[in-house]
């Protein structure tokens, strides 16, 4: 087992922390308040979106797999088609790459995972009636613009290392093929690309919070976000 996947399984271990530890985030409030606030409520609407999020993004045989292929690696890469067309002679290369690529996308998930966690704690929430009765993806859109590029740049080095220590000498071949660019080029295009899939996916789950909140037997979402909807 190599020190990526290594780390990779320990971040893996903090996620499922995260899932079964859903209360953390809000005892500090019920504490020293005696009763749940809106800020309480976008906190954990927020929480648990990208736990669940994350849980999808970052399962073996997951979401990546899928993404990288049905997006086409030209949509993670940048627009090299005349490069990967080269490497991609055949369906057998081209499904071996985007499942090499497809590990790398898990890994920056995995890095990217307790960052978004410490904001949701961390982050204020002044405007905190407006993102309850915001649009499907309000709160989302308001974590990503705070905390602006922070996952990208995270991500970059953890990404440029597991292109460099892939194991399947095909991401070799199209570094290499990929005349004047290096590492650090293709990582942040790569992971540019991840952190707009992982903002869409806690988006997709905020939504699906806010349309049916019930489904979460959560008391505090169903008592803010169901009177929301009557507003």
């Amino acid at each position: 087992m190599t020190a990526l996947h290594e780390r990779a399984l320990d971040r893996r271990k903090l996620i499922g922390t995260m899932l079964v530890g859903g209360a953390v985030l809000t005892l500090p409030a019920c504490a020293t308040t005696g009763r749940w606030s809106l800020v309480d409520a976008i906190r954990e609407l927020l929480y648990l979106s990208s736990t669940r999020a994350f849980a999808r993004l970052t399962a073996d045989g997951g979401y990546w797999d899928q993404s990288v292929g049905v997006l086409g690696l030209e949509g993670f890469l940048g627009s090299r088609g005349g490069v990967l067309a080269n490497i991609l002679t055949s369906q057998l290369m081209k499904g071996r790459l985007e499942r090499a690529f497809a590990d790398v996308a898990e890994d920056a998930s995995d890095r990217a995972a307790p960052l978004v966690a410490d904001a949701v704690r961390v982050i204020g929430f002044q405007n905190a009636i407006d993102l309850v009765r915001g649009g499907p993806t309000a709160a989302t859109a308001f974590l990503r613009q705070e905390m602006g590029n922070a996952l990208v740049e995270a991500m970059v080095p953890e990404v440029g290392e597991a292109m460099r220590l892939a194991q399947d000498p095909l991401i070799g071949q199209l570094l290499s093929a990929l005349t004047g660019v290096d590492v650090g080029f293709v990582a942040n295009s790569f992971s540019t690309r991840v952190n707009d899939v992982i903002w869409q996916e806690i988006g997709f789950e905020e939504a699906a919070i806010r349309r049916d909140p019930r489904s979460t037997n959560d008391p505090l979402l169903i008592g803010v976000f169901g009177a929301a909807a009557q507003l």
